[in-house]
């Protein structure tokens, strides 16, 4: 099997979503999910109304939003009032954090609570859990799992981007262990490369989160290869 850069776009976030990240950034977020046709461009909140309205003539390029980002540590009450207002604002997805303090407290019921409420506001719209792998145990990443597959989001994310690792190998294939085609994976945090990125996918990711301007070396790798596709 091949896959196209086409392919590939569709399964990109590509997003800007440091704290420093002006308005400047965003509107090259916009130029470059446009000119690549990824399938999601997100940004940090208080940009996504200016990212909806610079993707307006994309109908191909979904806006993702970013729910209690970086920490997850907002309360269910807000968690549920930024996904409403992320989907007011006109979001297509929504990535959440999963708070990872009563995770890592044990508090299993309140986090997989939390999930469900937000998934359920988001209605069609899907939801990524994003549960931070860096911080985790192996057997916490399976109880992750878990409730994710209670809580049924569409796609288990690997990490933010925001800690000293994201992606891995590992943390990829033990997710894919536990979930199977229930969930789909993102792979977040780490990808640089087209290997890395087809790597990934081998495991079983099937989106890929990447900061704006690391894709310009995967679009350039593919295109340097006969037929422009990489084989998986």
């Amino acid at each position: 099997m091949k896959l196209t850069a086409h392919d590939i776009a569709r399964m990109i976030d590509l997003s800007t979503v440091r704290a420093r990240d002006n308005e400047n950034r965003v509107r090259d977020l916009a130029a470059a999910a446009a000119r690549h046709q990824c399938i999601l461009a997100t940004a940090l909140t208080s940009h996504i109304p200016l990212l909806v309205d610079l993707l307006a003539g994309e109908p191909d390029v979904g806006v993702g939003g970013n729910i209690a980002f970086p920490s997850g540590s907002g309360t269910t009450r807000i968690k549920l009032a930024e996904a409403e207002a992320l989907l007011d604002m006109g979001c297509d997805e929504l990535d959440m954090v999963m708070d990872l303090g009563r995770f890592r407290s044990g508090r299993y019921g309140d986090v997989e609570d939390e999930i469900r409420a937000v998934v359920e506001t988001a209605g069609d719209r899907p939801v990524k859990v994003i549960v931070e792998c860096h911080w985790l145990t192996d057997d916490e990443i399976r109880r992750a799992c878990e409730i994710c597959l209670n809580a049924e989001p569409a796609f288990i994310k690997t990490g933010t981007g925001w800690t000293p690792t994201g992606a891995t190998p590992e943390n990829v294939a033990l997710i894919k262990s536990c979930v199977g085609d229930a969930i789909r994976i993102k792979a977040s945090g780490g990808i640089r490369g087209l290997e890395t990125l087809v790597a990934m996918y081998r495991l079983g990711a099937r989106r890929f989160g990447l900061g704006l301007g690391h894709e310009v070396a995967i679009f350039e790798e593919l295109a340097a290869r006969p037929g422009g596709a990489v084989d998986v």
